[in-house]
């Protein structure tokens, strides 16, 4: 018999032994050991035993000598293979435990040796830079040789493989693994540039990360059913998967503080002007403000070397804040359906002062329901405002029980808008922060440029406004949200009112009023009208001032709709109350003015006056959408001798009046009041709304306004919607 069929011999006799007696087959194998040391299958028969038995440091023994001994062995490289990918993975299943045990038996230096060999092997980018990223983890010393390599790789194959978004595997594994491997050796040295280049790819990564949008994050569910995502419990459930890598690889903890790092670590390496111990945001920029008051002392090569700190330093702590902000004021951008306790806010003037600019003449048609309380205070009309500020100080008024961190929100908006600012202050600054933005697309971000929206509209530039809401419309457009429902919806919501309040703003006040009747579809009712939160702001804020001219409010159909018709009513009431007579607008108004009563009393009286002065007025609508007591006591009283016989013409042409009511109720004084609004539901007030009329008055204008009574218990927001719909086209036609 051969040698070969010798040891051949030896081993299967081995093999037959081990199920029944493991010493015998070991016995049998170092026999044959003894006989044939140069015989591999020996020697891999022999690891085989002690492996399946998972002996750790037997094992790893045998497996150390068959890597010196038989280091062209194909089994022995599929065997290390098999052991350095366990050393990747992050299963903790047994298996895996084991051989990374085994591993750890050997020699530091076979280890280094091995995993440098299993590299060379690997053809797949992805795979050989995960083996040599583990190379450079277990020996520190081997990065100053292979850890700028290994980075200009995953960059280059970033590039190769054509990945659309910065957040891929080749990105994430540099930015995350390789690069503060890098730039914390000081014994690797990179040129200034370099430095730039690193930092720049890993902004622009982090950035990226973290403002994902749901769509993004859905693209890579792809295991998952899309039906789930609805669901909010399996939706904040779900973990982000980036492309080509395991879960736990794809998590990113504190990005924004791992950003931070590696902006003071490139800092200090490149010489930058810095400062010790951790700083806020607003420390920062303070300190980036400073340095570019003397930045022209500098020589060129200082020069540059602060622009870019300045560049990069402002740049971070914008997108930092600008996305705090967004994602404070539209959650959903980015945590999808599973954020329900927040509804998204909207950044708006202030018009609540809508109801203030009357000076009202006392001696012209007094009458008890005239009488303003002693010490309403006189406000200024949305439309006296006075924008030579624009900009600058301006307030934001907030509900803290919609934004419970508020404070931190709008610091948040501030510190944005400030680096924003600071960004394109000097030319050089302009210029950079402008080439990194081109590079980055930022102009396809959707969440910055709400953030850019919101930031214009405070700056008072209205028209620039409107084109970036156009941007955003075109960007929306260009994102399809198949998995949110209703997101797109919400963001055209959005958009209309944003847009009606900068036309607003502009004194365009048909398209404001084209947009108000646009979201009036939008609408969700029955909304209560007359409730506690909508007389809340006269009396938390009684006193509007000029900086008091902005706020955020609730995208719900409860805090939008108030403002759209504030919005109606400071449109119409310019042309209510001109010289011109405009019946049609002035009945608007009143119209208008019975939400948040008595807070539009003040300009009420003055549309009485006017009528007075007319002698006559005519609104046919007057009967189908007014509901207000107080205001029908009056325009009853308008008719009696006392309140001058003012011809009123305030019936429709048809027999569309109102809603039958039965049976006719007489004349009315007390029996009306339980089924008024609660808001006018007092006490001490009993009105005598058909008091004189039946006295030489009309049979239909006493039945009207006896019948109007029974519709005071309507919800008025309903009515005023109605209203909204309803009237449309001649809204917009009186504004024409």
């Amino acid at each position: 018999m051969s040698a070969q069929g010798d040891c051949e011999f030896l081993v299967q006799r081995a093999r037959e032994l081990v199920p029944q007696d493991l010493w015998a087959a070991k016995a049998w194998l170092i026999t044959a050991r003894s006989l044939y040391p140069a015989d591999f299958n020996i020697q891999y028969e022999m690891y085989t035993i002690e492996r399946n038995a998972e002996r750790t440091a037997t094992a790893g023994r045998l497996l150390y000598d068959m890597f010196v001994n038989f280091p062209d062995q194909p089994v022995v490289w599929r065997e290390i293979s098999i052991i350095t990918s366990a050393l990747r993975n992050d299963s903790q299943d047994k298996q895996t435990q084991f051989l990374r045990s085994l591993f750890e038996t050997l020699p530091g230096r076979v280890q280094c040796e091995m995993l440098l060999k299993v590299t060379e092997q690997c053809f797949n980018t992805l795979e050989r830079s995960e083996m040599l990223l583990l190379l450079l983890r277990r020996f520190p010393e081997t990065v100053v040789q292979h850890g700028v390599g290994l980075g200009e790789a995953l960059l280059e194959a970033e590039t190769i493989e054509e990945q659309e978004s910065p957040v891929n595997c080749f990105r994430k594994l540099f930015v995350c693994d390789v690069l503060p491997l890098i730039i914390n050796n000081h014994d690797v040295r990179l040129p200034a540039n370099l430095l730039y280049k690193y930092l720049n790819k890993a902004a622009e990564f982090y950035i990226n990360y973290v403002t994902r949008t749901t769509q993004t994050e859905n693209q890579h569910q792809g295991a998952q059913d899309t039906s789930d995502l609805m669901s909010p419990s399996k939706r904040s459930s779900q973990k982000y998967v980036i492309e080509g890598l395991t879960e736990k690889s794809s998590q990113i903890v504190d990005p924004w503080e791992r950003l931070f790092k590696i902006l003071n670590v490139v800092g200090m390496r490149c010489e930058w002007q810095m400062d010790k111990g951790r700083r806020s945001y607003g420390d920062i920029l303070h300190r980036m403000k400073d340095l570019c008051r003397y930045m022209n002392n500098f020589d060129s090569e200082a020069h540059a070397k602060y622009k870019n700190q300045v560049v990069y330093s402002t740049m971070l702590v914008f997108f930092k804040n600008a996305f705090q902000y967004v994602n404070s004021i539209q959650p959903s951008l980015f945590q999808g359906p599973n954020a329900p306790s927040q509804v998204p806010l909207v950044l708006l003037e202030d018009v609540s002062n809508v109801y203030g600019d009357v000076e009202i003449d006392r001696n012209k048609h007094i009458h008890k329901k005239r009488k303003l309380a002693e010490g309403r205070e006189k406000t200024m009309s949305s439309d006296d405002e006075d924008c030579s500020a624009k900009g600058r100080n301006r307030h934001i008024v907030v509900n803290k029980a919609e934004l419970a961190n508020s404070i931190e929100v709008l610091e948040s908006f501030k510190l944005a808008r400030e680096s924003w600012e600071l960004l394109y202050s000097l030319e050089f600054l302009d210029k950079e922060f402008t080439r990194i933005c081109l590079a980055w697309k930022t102009d396809t971000w959707l969440w910055l440029r709400i953030f850019l929206t919101d930031m214009i509209i405070y700056q008072g530039q209205y028209k620039k406004a409107i084109a970036s809401l156009h941007h955003l419309a075109a960007l929306q457009g260009s994102i399809s949200q198949p998995q949110i429902t209703g997101q797109g919806t919400l963001e055209h919501q959005r958009a209309l009112i944003q847009l009606a309040t900068c036309h607003f703003a502009l004194g365009e006040y048909r398209l404001t009023c084209e947009k108000v009747l646009d979201l009036m579809c939008y609408m969700v009712l029955p909304i209560q009208d007359g409730g506690k939160s909508q007389e809340e702001p006269s009396k938390v804020k009684p006193k509007f001032r000029k900086g008091s001219d902005l706020k955020l409010l609730p995208c719900t159909s409860k805090a939008i709709m108030p403002y759209c018709l504030h919005l109606m009513l400071a449109c119409f009431k310019l042309r209510a109350f001109t010289d011109n007579r405009d019946d049609m607008a002035l009945g608007h108004v009143i119209v208008l003015l019975q939400q948040e009563w008595p807070r539009g009393e003040n300009l009420f009286l003055k549309a009485v006056n006017k009528i007075c002065q007319q002698g006559n007025f005519q609104y046919e609508n007057f009967f189908n959408y007014v509901t207000n007591i107080d205001m029908l006591e009056e325009f009853a009283y308008l008719r009696t001798q006392e309140g001058g016989k003012i011809h009123l013409e305030l019936l429709p042409n048809q027999g569309m009046l109102i809603k039958p009511s039965s049976p006719p109720m007489g004349l009315l004084q007390q029996e009306f009041l339980p089924v008024l609004q609660p808001s006018i539901q007092t006490a001490d007030r009993h009105h005598t709304v058909t008091r004189g009329i039946t006295k030489g008055v009309k049979e239909d204008f006493r039945l009207a306004m006896e019948r109007q009574v029974s519709r005071c218990g309507e919800n008025l927001m309903v009515v005023l919607h109605r209203f909204c719909i309803n009237e449309k086209i001649l809204l917009l036609q009186t504004l024409t």
